[in-house]
C-alpha cells in the first residue's frame, strides 16, 4: 500500500488535490502549507459548486505537491462567501504567498482566475481557512 492510499484509508472521505494551476506552484504552495506559512486557500464560488463534493467545516483533505505526491493533510476549520474586491490584507497574509501583501494576493489571483476563464472585481469567491493535522 502506498503512502497516498495509507492515508486515504486513514481519513477515508478525504479528497487529494494540489493547489496552484502549474506543477512549480503546486510544489512551492504544497511547501508553505507543510511550514505553516499557508494556512488560506480560495477559489471561485462557481468552480466549488461544480465539485461532486464540496469542501465542508471539518473536512480532510489530502494536499499533493507537483509530482501528485501527498505532503500532508489539512482540515478545513473555515469557510466563507467573499467577494474578490472585498477580500482583506489579513486574509491574503493567511495565503502565505509572495510578500504577504494584498497587492501580491489581488495580482496573483486576478492572473489566475482570468487564466482559468473568468475574472470578475466581483466575483465571489470561497475563502478557506485550514490548519494541517499530519505531514507526510
Amino acid at each position: 500500500m502506498n503512502t497516498l492510499e495509507k492515508l486515504k484509508a486513514k481519513y477515508p472521505q478525504a479528497l487529494a488535490w494540489s493547489i496552484g494551476d502549474s506543477a512549480e506552484l503546486a510544489n512551492e504552495l504544497a511547501g508553505l502549507v507543510v511550514k505553516g506559512k499557508k494556512t488560506a486557500s480560495c477559489g471561485s464560488l462557481a468552480s466549488y459548486q461544480a465539485e461532486s463534493v464540496p469542501p465542508a467545516v471539518g473536512s480532510y483533505h489530502i494536499i499533493l505537491n507537483g509530482q501528485q505526491e501527498p505532503v500532508c493533510v489539512i482540515r478545513i476549520t473555515s469557510l466563507r462567501l467573499v467577494r474578490f474586491c472585498d477580500v482583506d490584507e489579513d486574509f491574503a497574509r493567511k495565503e502565505g504567498e509572495g510578500d504577504l501583501s494584498l497587492t501580491y494576493w489581488r495580482t496573483e489571483h486576478q492572473r489566475f482566475f482570468t487564466q482559468a476563464g473568468g475574472f470578475s472585481e466581483e466575483m465571489e469567491l470561497i475563502a478557506e481557512e485550514f490548519e494541517v493535522v499530519e505531514v507526510v
